[in-house]
């Protein structure tokens, strides 16, 4: 269970890099549409693991690559924005946010599952 520290540490660094990724992402990684899902940090504060949704992304492993790329120009224009608000800025780790991927192939999963009609001469079991 994270701390009330943690909690607000990981919000702010959620919110500044959802900034970073909408306002100056195309100079990390294009034209793709990634943002900002979660952000969770070490119980230290030294260690921030965000995770990215890429909507309707080809190849989302390589574009997670090209960003990981720039985790250092990233990580500088995130301690520029929250220098007077903490100590020390996180080291930043960068995974794939797959649950709207998981989220899709259950959706899928229940359309699909077929019911057979109800018999109206069997009894119900109880």
């Amino acid at each position: 269970m994270d701390s009330t520290r943690q909690n607000k540490f990981s919000k702010l660094i959620l919110k500044e890099m959802a900034d970073i990724f909408s306002r100056e992402g195309k100079n990390y990684y294009g034209n793709a549409f990634v943002t900002v899902t979660e952000v969770k940090v070490t119980p230290d504060l030294s260690q921030a693991r965000i995770y990215l949704s890429m909507f309707k992304e080809k190849n989302p492993k390589a574009l997670l690559e090209t960003i990981r790329i720039h985790t250092r120009e990233i990580r500088g224009v995130l301690g520029n924005r929250i220098r007077n608000q903490v100590r020390i800025v996180p080291e930043l780790q960068f995974f794939i946010d797959e649950t709207l991927d998981y989220a899709e192939k259950i959706d899928n999963l229940m359309r699909n599952i077929v019911i057979p009609p109800e018999d109206p001469g069997e009894k119900p079991s109880l």
